[in-house]
């Protein structure tokens, strides 16, 4: 163990916002990280060799590629057929044999933490699909959460979701309860169901330039004297008045301008030009068509996001010649902080077009890890949809990185 530091395993990593966070602290030390889709894993991989000195081998070491619902397997190892053929690193046979225990040894686990994929508990997603959240694997990954969490044992343990989870029944049974019980059973203590609305943190309050509203749940063994009520108040405690704004993000970004008619760049569709010579990795625009151009930039300069919602409705009509009872659009306004960053992204940026109308876009990769709190050397592996996939999905590594410092002061005091 790193001396002075608590050290952690962040399950379901993602491209690695809440272990970012944690590591960006400098008082925690990353175990492991367990993640399942490639794109995110190759992301975290750079990011611990090219920012916090892991060696490529050790990289790949620590970023375990594995699907968490083989839970026994992870932990334990004799990994069947096809944990090895989605297992890069024959220099790792350890780790094949004995699963997460090769990395951790015998090392203290100081700190569980991780977000369990939101998209079945999200109000979007129900609202497509009630009858989907049954059936939804999604809704039980928590378990996996739960087993890592009783083998391993550590002091206590951040659990990361969607403020949807909060009114989510999978199978008619809330999944608060169902979370609950489970995390009694194995012997720690979360806030009570009927309480965890009081867990509910906005991330604008952390210096986040994004609203971005997730339930955090803490776990504290039930044989200790933590006590979660001081463990919540040390986090508000991180709480500051003034919002972070887009402005405060984005502007200092490079801009691009809308070209009269696309163009082939590389066998690619390519529809805007840089207006400067500065080039910033994952900041170039999506392909968007000529209608959509003149879309965008008429709905920031009719400042369509103040309009009654009959009003934006009619905008679509008029300009698509077609009907929606949803607002298809929605500009970012310099100075306040951006709604969501959702993982829609990669299909479209409608509801994230850029506050400058003479730009007339959605907004970037790294614009969106911007407003994300990603910093700006944090770069993303992977297609432009695998990227803003990743970053709608991940926790802002800026508010991780208060409950990082909060937790570790309550566990000093």
């Amino acid at each position: 163990m790193i001396q002075n530091k608590l050290t952690f395993i962040d399950l379901f990593s993602g491209c690695g916002g809440l272990s970012e966070g944690f590591l960006s602290s400098n008082l925690f030390h990353g175990l492991a990280h367990v993640e399942w889709e490639k794109p995110m894993v190759d992301t975290l991989r750079n990011r611990l060799n090219t920012h916090w000195d892991h060696s490529t081998e050790e990289a790949q070491k620590r970023v375990i590629h594995f699907d968490i619902q083989r839970v026994d397997q992870l932990i334990n190892g004799n990994w069947d057929t096809k944990a090895l053929n989605e297992f890069e690193g024959s220099n790792h046979s350890d780790i094949v044999e004995n699963g997460l225990n090769a990395i951790i040894k015998e090392e203290p686990v100081d700190i569980i933490i991780g977000g369990p994929p939101c998209q079945a508990y999200s109000l979007a997603g129900r609202a497509k699909n009630p009858q989907g959240m049954k059936d939804d694997y999604r809704n039980f990954l928590f378990e996996s959460f739960v087993k890592i969490v009783d083998h391993y044992k550590p002091k206590l343990f951040v659990f990361e979701n969607v403020q949807g989870m909060l009114s989510a029944k999978p199978g008619d049974v809330n999944v608060t309860q169902r979370i609950f019980d489970a995390f009694n059973k194995i012997g720690y203590n979360i806030t009570k169901p009927e309480n965890l609305r009081e867990c509910l943190l906005n991330t604008d309050d952390f210096e986040v330039p994004q609203s971005r509203k997730r339930v955090i749940i803490i776990g504290v063994k039930n044989d200790t004297e933590y006590n979660l009520n001081t463990i919540y108040k040390t986090i508000n405690k991180k709480k500051t008045k003034e919002k972070k704004t887009v402005r405060d993000a984005i502007e200092h970004l490079p801009s691009f301008a809308p070209l009269s008619f696309p163009i082939n760049v590389d066998g690619k569709k390519v529809a805007y030009k840089a207006t400067s010579n500065i080039e910033v990795p994952n900041h170039f625009p999506r392909f968007n068509n000529l209608r959509d151009i003149a879309i965008f930039k008429d709905w920031v300069e009719l400042e369509m996001n103040k309009k009654t919602q009959q009003e934006k409705l009619e905008f679509y009509k008029q300009r698509t010649n077609r009907y929606s009872n949803i607002v298809k659009y929605r500009s970012l306004c310099w100075d306040k902080p951006s709604p969501t960053i959702v993982a829609h992204l990669n299909k479209d940026g409608l509801l994230f077009i850029h506050p400058d109308a003479l730009q007339s876009r959605s907004i970037t990769v790294r614009e969106a890890a911007l407003l994300q709190s990603f910093p700006m050397d944090y770069n993303f592996c992977g297609s432009r949809g695998a990227c803003y996939k990743m970053i709608g999905n991940a926790v802002p590594p800026l508010f991780a990185k208060k409950i990082a410092i909060a937790i570790h002061q309550y566990l000093h005091m």
